[in-house]
């Protein structure tokens, strides 16, 4: 089952993350082989996160669940909320799969928090700029709450562009970054 977790930061916590990054980094390494995709939301200025991107494929929802709360920068207090749902990997493929590697270009992660009959199941024609791309799930996987994408962009509007606007009450577009440990 794959699953999407995005940890939010809390208002001041970037000197805590800083002092847990070798922590948090070891405790994704135990997950490499799940990992679908990973990487930090960034405050406009491409350098201060915001939060954490994970898309994991893990046993169930169980797992899920100790993934995402047993997380060092969890543990630590360093974020606000977690947003975790069951996913869909439509492209089939890892973000290290993605044609245009980790630094050509402009990313982002898109939400689109789901309302009404299910938008978006197909992959859209811009597939080549996209890196994951997939629905959000309820824990049984029965019911659509949305979609998820990280995708490479000029810009945030046109990364928005990749799911049907009025079909979600809300959509939220975040700077990305490929994640994991730098050489």
């Amino acid at each position: 089952m794959e699953f999407l977790c995005y940890h939010r930061d809390r208002s001041g916590s970037l000197s805590l993350r800083d002092e847990l990054l070798e922590e948090h980094w070891s405790y994704m390494d135990r997950y490499a082989k799940e990992m679908i995709a990973r990487g930090p939301t960034l405050e406009d200025d491409g350098e201060t996160p915001t939060g954490s991107v994970h898309i994991v494929d893990l046993p169930d929802s169980a797992a899920a669940r100790a993934f995402a709360f047993d997380e060092p920068n969890y543990q630590a207090g360093a974020y606000r909320d977690v947003l975790l749902r069951r996913w869909r990997n439509t492209l089939g493929s890892t973000m290290w799969d993605f044609p245009g590697g980790p630094t050509d270009g402009n990313r982002y992660l898109v939400l689109g928090l789901g309302e009404g009959p299910a938008a978006d199941l197909e992959v859209p024609e811009t597939q080549a700029e996209l890196i994951a791309y997939g629905p959000l799930l309820s824990d049984s996987g029965d019911i659509w709450l949305g979609t998820a994408a990280l995708v490479r962009a000029p810009d945030p509007d046109t990364a928005r562009a990749v799911l049907t606007p009025d079909r979600y009450a809300d959509i939220e577009v975040h700077n990305w970054q490929f994640g994991g440990r730098r050489s």
